[in-house]
């Protein structure tokens, strides 16, 4: 099995592993809780437009903050506090650049690093490629981190350069919370009142949720019996 890193859009026909530390990927695999599907939209107005169509939370935000007419904001802690059969969420590039990656796609974190690694090995045929989300294009620490994170868990591959890198650089824990703490993002949110979100999203495989992206809908692989079944990549076409 071959692993890959890279940032945005995915190598792989095979299967990716999406990952937003803060906070996208966090907030995501946190709603799994409480909802049943999850509607990853990349523009904001189409993601009000599609919540009143649908009667159903939204939640969202744009460079970190809430957007005004949303529910809620993009907060893994607050996103525990709602629940309901659909959430929409639309994020700055955790949504976009999901809907931009063309093959079959888990979402990774901290949080259930194990899981999403275990299941990945189990889906993927011969490559996994882990998509670091970033900041508007650019590289963001706290995504290599995680990324490292979830490969720790990923035994007998071939690495890449460039995913060794990111596994050998998160093997001390103490030294990867001080760097995601001290990063762009995490003081971003810090100025917006936001630092327990970040404590939050740095907290290690307390959830065994493993979303799934099938085109339309996030789903929770750890609902689904059948693994074997997801052997196509989805249908991105009205994404």
């Amino acid at each position: 099995m071959k692993v890959t890193l890279s940032l945005e859009k995915s190598k792989s026909n095979d299967l990716a592993i999406m990952v937003d530390v803060l906070r996208a990927s966090t907030t995501i695999v946190a709603a799994l809780d409480n909802f049943k599907k999850i509607l990853p939209v990349s523009d904001k107005n189409l993601a009000l437009k599609l919540s009143k169509k649908m009667n159903c939370l939204i939640a969202g935000e744009r460079n970190g903050k809430k957007i005004r007419e949303f529910d809620i904001g993009n907060s893994p802690i607050d996103i525990q506090k709602k629940s309901g059969e659909i959430l929409i969420l639309t994020t700055t590039n955790g949504t976009r650049v999901l809907n931009q990656i063309k093959c079959r796609t888990l979402i990774g974190s901290f949080i259930n690093a194990k899981s999403v690694a275990n299941v990945a090995l189990k889906l993927a045929n011969e490559h996994i490629d882990i998509v670091m989300a970033g900041v508007k294009g650019n590289f963001a620490l706290e995504d290599f981190l995680g990324a490292g994170e979830i490969i720790k868990y990923m035994k007998n591959v071939e690495l890449s350069e460039y995913a060794k890198s990111a596994l050998l650089a998160s093997m001390n824990k103490d030294e990867v919370d001080k760097a995601v703490k001290d990063s762009l993002s995490a003081k971003k949110l810090k100025k917006l009142g936001l630092y327990k979100d970040v404590e939050f999203c740095l907290k290690r495989n307390i959830s065994n949720n493993v979303p799934y992206y099938n085109g339309k809908y996030i789903v929770n692989l750890k609902d689904l019996r059948n693994l074997g079944s997801i052997t196509q990549s989805p249908d991105r076409s009205s994404s």
